[in-house]
């Protein structure tokens, strides 16, 4: 289904791939690599498609992954690569499309754009609803259930308490009795407090504070004096209080904050939101019903399951940033480190978490170096265009490569294979320093013994040739280590000639 979905964008995007390259006008200079006309009318006419057909599936196929936008071009995205042989760049692209549903088709233009944000912040409810109910549901029962959501985010930012509240008072008369605080009628609908003893005024003078009185109403503060603790405003000898313009609706939704949300207002909203997510292949939608497809369904499933994994997290490292989520997996078995890592991606955008563990990577801490390609290969195919950029850095190198080839399907155990003598050796060397910085000494004394080198001497040879900015660390702890009196000096020499560049 993702495949069929998508096909309309994959075919535009392997056109643009295959017939625009560097130097040659396709996308405008606008930022966001939108198609030129006269490359839609190109792609139009030699794929037998429509204008607005191009632009459609482009747009998609920029929702999807399939086309990166860098600066004012673009160029193709990893999944569009992996398309043919990777069913997980697939489905990693329709989700991400099904994640844009609310840019996929043009918001109504007639509302405001703070009623079509809340409709979409209440929409994920609204799904898994669908998800649960695994069936047809009506769309009156829909529009009740969004009714109810927005009028709770509504609710959730206001600060005004609703329904009546009780007449505050304060100890100030000079008899020191309680005396109940004035009160006038606010845009809010409820009693404001309006101090009746004296007091500074607004220009810093010292006086009485006197409650405005609107002709046709009893004044504010004997409103407030004859109106019993508890008890809201009301007829003052058979005349009502008369709220302020504009505050008759403000007080009516603050007394009922449901009824601020009306049916009216939701239902072409709904209507909209419910035919996005259809056009992007989450639901079917007609006759007064929606439906969850299959593959909507399995993408809710998987948007609730990544909530429970970043919920769970084992250590709770799950808010820290990369550096310190990757310290507190360092005394972890590997599995629950792992369990670790895939609550720490749940709860962050693939993109910006790639990028800060690839951060964390280029410190110092060669540990840290290492977990951060373990948590890379969690992540997985998403990483692999971050992964080959910093291939030419000397501190990930060997890293990098290591992971795209078990990426590439290389047996893990062979994997190194792919690694040079020279990036053999340091990454032996990075890894001795991982193991001085944070293991024992006997662990670091079989760290000896997998060197690709057949005697210590070539090693320290070696070592000494490629350069690492640890090496004279590391000699220095594993001669500290090593219990053979002879081999051990022969490693304090190599780390001494290294440290004075003999």
């Amino acid at each position: 289904m993702a495949r069929s979905g998508l096909a309309g964008a994959v075919r535009v995007a392997r056109w643009a791939d295959s017939a625009l390259g560097p130097g040659r006008a396709g996308a405008t200079a606008d930022g966001k690599a939108t198609l030129s006309d006269a490359t839609a009318e190109r792609a139009a006419r030699e794929l037998g498609l429509t204008v607005a057909q191009v632009r459609a599936d482009w747009d998609t196929a920029r929702l999807a992954g399939l086309v990166e936008v860098h600066g004012d071009s673009a160029r193709p995205g990893w999944r569009l690569r992996a398309w043919d042989r990777d069913d997980s760049a697939v489905l990693r692209g329709w989700v991400a499309l099904f994640d844009a549903w609310s840019l996929a088709h043009p918001e109504p233009a007639d509302h405001e754009p703070s009623a079509v944000a809340e409709v979409v912040s209440a929409m994920p409810q609204v799904l898994s609803f669908l998800q649960l109910s695994a069936g047809p549901v009506p769309v009156d029962q829909l529009l009740d259930l969004l009714r109810q959501r927005v009028t709770e985010l509504r609710t959730e930012r206001c600060e005004v308490p609703y329904g009546p509240q009780p007449v505050p008072t304060t100890p100030g008369g000079p008899t020191g009795r309680a005396t109940p605080v004035a009160a006038s009628a606010g845009a809010t609908g409820q009693a404001r407090p309006v101090d009746a003893s004296a007091g500074p005024t607004a220009n810093g003078t010292a006086g009485p504070t006197v409650p405005v009185q609107r002709p046709g109403t009893a004044p504010a503060a004997a409103a407030a004096a004859t109106t019993p603790a508890g008890a809201s405003a009301g007829p003052l000898d058979g005349t009502a209080l008369a709220p302020a313009a504009g505050a008759e609706a403000a007080a009516s939704a603050a007394a009922d904050p449901a009824e601020a949300v009306g049916e009216a207002e939701l239902a072409p909203l709904l209507d909209w939101a419910l035919g996005a997510l259809a056009s992007v292949g989450a639901l079917t939608y007609g006759d007064g019903q929606a439906t969850l497809t299959p593959l909507g369904s399995w993408a809710v499933w998987v948007k609730l399951e990544q909530i429970c994994v970043a919920a769970q997290s084992p250590a709770g490292n799950i808010e820290q940033s990369a550096e310190d989520m990757l310290r507190g997996c360092a005394q972890l078995r590997p599995n629950a480190a792992r369990a670790e890592y895939r609550a720490w991606l749940a709860a962050r955008p693939v993109g910006s978490a790639v990028t800060e563990l690839l951060e964390a990577a280029r410190g110092d801490d060669a540990l840290l170096r290492g977990l951060a390609f373990e948590a890379l290969r969690v992540v997985g195919a998403p990483a692999e265009p971050d992964v080959r950029a910093v291939v030419d850095e000397p501190a990930l190198r060997p890293y990098a490569l290591l992971w795209l080839a078990e990426h590439d399907g290389v047996d893990p155990e062979d994997a190194h294979e792919v690694l040079t003598r020279e990036e053999a050796t340091w990454l032996w060397v990075d890894t001795a320093a991982a193991v001085a910085d944070h293991g024992e000494a006997p662990m670091l004394v079989r760290h000896l013994e997998s060197a690709l080198q057949p005697t210590v001497p070539a090693l320290l040879d070696e070592v000494r040739a490629v350069g690492h900015p640890r090496t004279v660390q590391v000699l220095v702890a594993l001669a500290a280590a090593h219990p053979d009196p002879a081999l051990a000096k022969a490693v304090r020499r190599a780390a001494f000639q290294v440290h004075t560049g003999g």
